[in-house]
């Protein structure tokens, strides 16, 4: 609670003079976070603003990670992340994002281990953002959300033969996501900040050539991971999702440029810029979510979870 000081003009009964009076009256203090939450949902892209039809509908993304009720998994592998920079080839303006494209063709640039039986190829990634610092991820951890998110889109090529077979199938995909949040400069994504502008309006293409994304990863190697959908239609339930526990720091200016693009194309007469490019929060259903790491203090099997007292809990 706070007190919000009023200030009350009342007449004295004996004098008839105007006379001013302090007045403290208690209040019901506003959550920062549930502010942002609603703001956050006023504030939608229009794609999701009426029901957009997902097939199958039972595991569907993105979620809000709660810690307490993720799954340490011991089984759980670190990752194993190989990126080739001269795959890189081009940045799209596809009008929802910008999409940083790669050659596929062979395994050059992959991920495995972890939760992943195969490998993946790299094809592309993205950011989703917000059009402040208050909101912008997709997922949220004990609903905490960052400015903004970035997925790597990964396809299985050990089971099919190209991205667009895999992405409709059980097991084709793999996204490895990264929450950014506000702080220094990234020197590392500078080189694709500088490149945005040639792509600000929808469907622009500029090459891009010889960007590493590793550079974009935290050193930390702790990830969560559950079994999901696309974010965007077709909203296909093909997504094994890999959610890096660490974020990364990008300045405020590294994020304005982002929020500079537009989701319009250079003719239309009404320019739209490319803020809340998110989709709204999924039901987890009856889904797990496992971490490759105990947010417990010590080592603790799943079986072992409900039984430890908060007060054990040590501060992620």
């Amino acid at each position: 609670m706070v007190a919000l000081l009023t200030v009350v003009t009342i007449f004295a009964k004996n004098t008839g003079r105007a006379v001013r009076c302090i007045r403290w009256t208690a209040v019901r203090q506003c959550s920062l976070a549930t502010c942002a939450y609603k703001l956050r949902h006023e504030q939608m892209h229009p794609l999701w603003q009426t029901p957009v039809e997902a097939p199958g509908g039972n595991r569907q993304s993105p979620i809000n990670i709660h810690l307490r009720d993720s799954i340490f998994d011991p089984t759980l592998q670190p990752l194993s992340i190989r990126y080739d920079a001269r795959t890189c080839r081009q940045i799209w303006n596809n009008g929802y994002s910008f999409l940083v494209e790669y050659d596929d063709s062979t395994n050059k640039s992959r991920i495995c281990g972890g939760p992943l039986v195969d490998h993946y190829r790299l094809s592309q990634f993205h950011f989703h953002w917000g059009e402040n610092n208050l909101w912008g991820s997709e997922h949220t951890v004990d609903s905490k959300v960052y400015p903004a998110e970035l997925h790597l889109v990964h396809w299985n090529a050990a089971k099919y033969t190209k991205f667009e077979e895999a992405i409709m199938e059980n097991n084709g995909l793999a996204v490895l996501a990264v929450f950014l949040k506000v702080g220094k400069r990234h020197e590392g994504l500078q080189k694709l900040v500088d490149a945005l502008p040639a792509v600000r309006h929808k469907d622009s293409v500029v090459e891009f050539t010889n960007f590493d994304p590793t550079c974009m990863l935290p050193t930390c190697p702790d990830y969560w991971t559950y079994e999901g959908s696309l974010t965007t239609p077709p909203l296909t339930e093909s997504v094994s999702w890999i959610i890096k526990k660490r974020p990364i720091e990008v300045s405020h200016d590294q994020l304005a440029v982002f929020r500079s693009l537009l989701f319009t194309s250079a003719d239309e007469q009404e320019q739209k810029s490319m803020v809340n490019n998110f989709r709204p929060q999924q039901p987890l259903m009856n889904r797990t979510v496992r971490s490759s790491f105990s947010p417990f203090l010590g080592k603790i099997t799943s079986s072992e979870v409900e039984s430890v007292p908060l007060g054990r809990r040590s501060k992620q």
